[in-house]
């Protein structure tokens, strides 16, 4: 359906859940996919199974929320493959708590990955993408960004943040051909949902018209549009992936 052939593109917190999703579903398709993420062994797993599926990956150790780390990994990115295509900020964690007994450090933490952390990596690759006149940056939201949830204050502020980053970056982008768009994923089956309780899960899907949870090929499905020549006139939106969760 996609063809990806020679194009780059990157994945931070691709080396599990919607992230790997992400990553394997562009090296299907024929990219190069660089995986950023934490833990070099989770790294190591996530490029073997590509490769091993006879496809193209490259893993890069980065932690998101360090802004001069971030601009020398994506300096070395360019110089070794001459482009960045894509970038698709999916990096980011929850600290869930209620808002009175929230620590400080909980909130700083949820905001400094999920949105300091795109703001990072966003401006890191704006140098390669607005000399070289052409890119996609998708930004992974939640709708938690856009209808808030009792216990995430701090993640909901932080993926509301990314949706308003998202349209500000985009105006400035638009006239060097750099299309900026987020993603907003529902309730996704991923290893902490497998890990719920049926009657929690069977509540979820009671709230969504669709009935079901989605799959993280869902939300790549989604990316490989997003960043394809199909959706060159698309850019600044904000796009659920949520069974209708959200009408």
């Amino acid at each position: 359906m996609f063809n990806f052939e020679d194009k780059v593109v990157i994945v931070t917190g691709g080396a599990r859940g919607i992230g790997f999703a992400i990553a394997n579903s562009f090296a299907k398709n024929g990219a190069t996919a660089i995986i950023l993420d934490l833990n070099q062994d989770v790294i190591d797993d996530a490029v073997k199974k590509i490769d091993d599926a006879g496809n193209k990956a490259v893993g890069f150790v980065a932690d998101v929320t360090n802004s001069e780390s971030v601009k020398a990994i994506f300096k070395d990115i360019f110089k070794q493959f001459g482009k960045i295509d894509a970038l698709i900020n999916n990096a980011g964690i929850t600290k869930d708590g209620l808002l009175m007994k929230m620590k400080e450090s909980d909130w700083q933490m949820v905001i400094d990955v999920n949105l300091k952390g795109t703001f990072n990596c966003t401006q890191a690759v704006s140098r390669f993408m607005l000399k070289q006149r052409f890119g996609s940056i998708l930004n992974i939201a939640s709708v938690i960004g856009i209808m808030g949830n009792a216990g995430q204050s701090n993640y909901a502020a932080s993926k509301g943040g990314v949706i308003a980053f998202t349209k500000s970056v985009a105006k400035e982008f638009a006239p060097r051909n750099v299309r900026v768009n987020s993603i907003a994923p529902g309730f996704i089956q991923t290893e902490m949902t497998e890990k719920l309780p049926k009657e929690v899960v069977d509540n979820y899907a009671k709230a969504i018209p669709l009935s079901r949870m989605g799959v993280a090929e869902d939300v790549a499905d989604l990316c490989m549009f997003l960043a394809s020549q199909k959706a060159n006139y698309i850019t600044g939106q904000t796009i659920n992936v949520d069974g209708g969760l959200i009408m």
